[in-house]
Order: C-alpha cells, then sequence, then structure tokens
C-alpha cells in the first residue's frame, strides 16, 4: 500500500451538518426571533406557537420536551417570558452570544413599533378604523393564548390523577387572587417532594423486587 492510499484512508469524511444540533449563523438567530417579533401580538403566551412553529418544527433547535421545560424555566423567572424564553433557548444554542442574538431579535420589532406609536399616536388615536382593526385583532389573540395552552397540557401528559392541578391553580388565582409566584413555588416544591419520596420509594420498591 502507497503512503497515498494510507493518507486516503486516514481521511474522515465531515459529518453533514444538522440544523437541529445548535447549526445557523447568528444571524439566522436573530433574523429568526426578529420575524416572531413582529407577528407577536397579545403577549408573551401568544408568541408560543410561533416559536414552536420556527425553533421546533422547522429548524429543529430544540425537541417538543426542551420547549415544555423551556417554557416552565421562562415562566418561572422574573421579567418579561418572551424575553426568557428566547434568551433560553439562545444560550442553549450557541450560549451568551447566541442568547443576545435571540434576545435582541425578540425585543427590536416591538421596541420599534411601540416608538413609531408613541410617535404618531395622537394622529390616529381617534381613528375609527384603526379601533375596528384592534377589534378585529382581540379574537385572534384569545386563540393564539388558547392553543398553545392546549398543547402544553397535552405535552405535560396530564390525566384523571393530575387534571385537577392546572383547574385548581387557575381558580385560585382567579377568585382567590393568589399570586402565580406562590403557585409556581407550591408546584414546584410538590414536584420535588413528589420525585424524591414518593416517585423514589416506587423505584426502590421496584428494584428491590427485581432483586429478589
Amino acid at each position: 500500500m502507497t503512503d497515498n492510499s494510507r493518507e486516503s484512508t486516514n481521511v474522515t469524511t465531515p459529518l453533514p451538518h444538522r440544523e437541529g444540533q445548535g447549526g445557523g449563523s447568528y444571524g439566522t438567530f436573530f433574523t429568526t426571533f426578529f420575524k416572531i417579533g413582529i407577528f407577536t401580538l397579545g403577549g408573551g403566551y401568544a408568541m408560543i406557537p410561533l416559536i414552536e412553529e420556527e425553533v421546533v418544527n422547522k429548524k429543529q433547535w430544540v425537541s417538543k420536551e426542551e420547549m415544555l421545560d423551556l417554557i416552565a424555566i421562562a415562566q418561572s423567572c422574573p421579567g418579561v417570558f418572551a424575553i426568557n424564553i428566547a434568551t433560553f433557548i439562545g444560550y442553549k444554542l450557541r450560549k451568551t452570544r447566541g442568547a443576545i442574538a435571540t434576545t435582541l431579535g425578540t425585543a427590536l420589532p416591538s421596541f420599534l413599533i411601540i416608538l413609531a406609536i408613541a410617535i404618531f399616536f395622537k394622529q390616529f388615536e381617534d381613528n375609527p378604523y384603526v379601533a375596528a382593526i384592534f377589534r378585529g385583532i382581540r379574537p385572534a389573540v384569545v386563540a393564539l393564548i388558547a392553543v398553545p395552552t392546549f398543547r402544553l397540557g397535552q405535552r405535560a401528559k396530564l390525566n384523571w390523577f393530575t387534571i385537577w392541578i392546572p383547574i385548581v391553580s387557575a381558580l385560585a388565582i382567579w377568585a382567590l387572587g393568589v399570586s402565580p409566584i406562590w403557585i409556581i413555588i407550591i408546584a414546584g416544591l410538590s414536584g420535588w417532594f413528589y420525585g424524591r419520596f414518593v416517585q423514589g420509594d416506587k423505584e426502590t420498591s421496584k428494584q428491590e423486587l427485581q432483586d429478589k
């Protein structure tokens, strides 16, 4: 075997680039979330279907299970929900620089639109056509918020034994005025207690039965 043949056999063919493994440039991160930010109406929760379509389905940067975890983390942290989840996704993809790109992409459209509205607000404040447009947008915003709610419920694997948790939490917030912060804290501690003691005891008993 000649030296050239040895060298050719030692050449490693580069693996094909997979976009799902944090692929894409910082510019791609920015433009993707900039597009999401432009079409987000009704707050951060209305952004969830758009993020899922772009980040989970098209780009495959995160899985559906990871998206559910990121939503829970973003909701549990202080600050604007949309900015939080964009920052977490960007950091997962490319650490600090990725987080900066996705955060700027998400925040910049809202900043520019609000700035323009603030400048020209007096000119169309009482315009009936503008008021009619916003009346038509409101029902669509309700749907944008309702759809991710049902999807989150499905991915959380709710059943007849756990369905009472979101119902009681919603009633506590709506009817009793309980702060969502307390709901998050109680739910987190309950989940830790269940995983640490109840589920842990089940796994221990199962392992003992297998050993016998």
